[in-house]
């Protein structure tokens, strides 16, 4: 049974900055996609970020491209989300997910296709 254990999570003000970080235990973390989703209150879970397995591709929400940046390092079984120019409306709690299939080539994009998930990190951003 995978494990992803979310860190990092806070309270920042509008502008501010936040990096979070999500470990996975196993031995297979370097042959999955990872994905970062997020889930406001009264909100559907939605998309964020996903890098695939090598971490050569990444994608970005429109609605946080430019500000946040996907990462991985295999060698800690860890992936990284890096927040910068954070809004209000970026509050949400955010979960790390392992992808259902190895060695995609482009990692997946849609919430079905991540079948290991996190307990969720609280980001609160005050205006």
């Amino acid at each position: 049974q995978v494990q992803l254990v979310e860190s990092g999570g806070g309270l920042v003000q509008a502008g501010g900055s936040l990096s979070l970080s999500c470990t996975a235990s196993g031995r297979t973390f370097s042959r999955y996609a990872m994905g970062w989703f997020r889930q406001a209150p009264g909100k559907e879970r939605e998309f964020v970020a996903a890098i695939s397995w090598s971490g050569g591709r990444s994608y970005y929400a429109d609605s946080v491209k430019g500000r946040f940046t996907i990462s991985r390092d295999n060698a800690k079984n860890t992936v990284y989300l890096q927040m910068i120019s954070l809004k209000p409306e970026d509050t949400a709690v955010y979960f790390c997910a392992k992808s259902r299939l190895a060695l995609q080539y482009t990692p997946p994009l849609e919430l079905p296709e991540y079948i290991y998930w996190g307990q969720g990190t609280q980001v609160t951003v005050s205006s």
